[in-house]
């Protein structure tokens, strides 16, 4: 690792370090999820500018991602947590957040993002940075989904 963009790049991948943790480091990166997801609520914008910043930092997590497990030497490593704390805050695009629907978004989201169910499997093998960003967006994604539906369509919560 040489010089100081190598450190920012990897300052940003594993969250600030976070993803150095131990135990679970995806779960704790995902805490920082609920953090965006708070202050983009916070900011009052609506779903489609929350949705253009969303898809900016999305899309700056492919290089930061992949130049990131490059620096670790790995195709997807732990510590490279970007991924999650970006795409978790997709979950809340189209429902209200707040307290219960952000501890259901984020089990949800975890629950996906841990079993990989398909095509999330089939995501995470695409090429360097999309494919360790492309399955946390779905995960992000499809907890939005089982959100909205158990909410709008279903009346569970």
């Amino acid at each position: 690792m040489s010089g100081l963009f190598d450190r920012l790049v990897l300052l940003l991948a594993t969250g600030l370090g976070v993803g150095r943790m131990r135990w679970v480091p995806g779960t704790f990166g995902s805490l920082w999820g609920l953090a965006i997801a708070a202050g983009l609520e916070a900011a009052g914008w609506s779903w489609p500018v929350r949705s253009l910043v969303l898809g900016g930092l999305c899309l700056l997590g492919v290089p930061i991602c992949g130049h990131g497990a490059k620096l670790l030497g790995l195709k997807d490593p732990g510590p490279v947590v970007y991924d999650e704390f970006v795409s978790l805050p997709l979950a809340y695009l189209f429902v209200p957040f707040n307290g219960a629907m952000a501890i259901l978004g984020f089990l949800f989201f975890r629950c996906l993002d841990m079993t990989k169910p398909w095509p999330l499997r089939w995501l995470e093998r695409l090429p360097g940075g999309w494919g360790i960003m492309a399955d946390d967006m779905a995960a992000g994604l499809l907890a939005g989904l089982l959100l909205w539906l158990g909410s709008t369509q279903l009346g569970w919560f």
